[in-house]
């Protein structure tokens, strides 16, 4: 089967339409942010319209500013302002400030090798608290990773 890759700016009209309707939208999702939870390559998920307002742990898929879909994790609970804070299971840097006016919809399940996972699988759950608390772990790993590239490229003359 061959298939054709579409970026989400040239469905979001139709997918924004079906999601208002109480429909589901499944696609792709493309990147690594979200490692190790989602694989670039293969997994899918779906996502419904999003109530209000979003908890901490959830996924939502999100339209940045400058137009760019994002799928990040809420990282704490919503703020006074009614933003939230968001992260990539795959990063440290937080984002803050997303409105909910920002949100497309907020993933209720995903599929890998064609098993079905929902967000509120015990499992999936656990994962989301542990990876979340990990945070402060994941900037002195990756922030280490990104220091010790640079000198040993110094090193290497790159």
């Amino acid at each position: 089967m061959r298939t054709k890759q579409i970026h989400l700016a040239d469905i979001y009209e139709v997918m924004k339409e079906k999601l208002d309707a109480g429909g589901t939208v499944n696609f792709n999702p493309r990147g690594t942010s979200m490692l190790p939870m989602l694989h670039n390559d293969g997994d899918r998920v779906e996502i419904i319209k999003a109530s209000q307002p979003l908890k901490k742990y959830d996924l939502p898929l999100y339209r940045r500013p400058d137009g760019s879909f994002v799928l990040h994790r809420v990282v704490r609970k919503p703020r006074p302002d009614g933003s939230y804070v968001m992260c990539g299971d795959n990063q440290w840097h937080m984002e803050y400030g997303v409105k909910h006016s920002d949100i497309v919809g907020v993933v209720i399940g995903f599929e890998r090798r064609g098993r079905h996972i929902k967000t509120d699988n015990r499992l999936y759950r656990l994962y989301c608290v542990v990876w979340v608390a990990l945070m402060p772990l994941r900037r002195l790993v990756f922030g280490g990773k990104n220091r010790l590239k640079r000198i040993l490229n110094r090193r290497n003359g790159k």
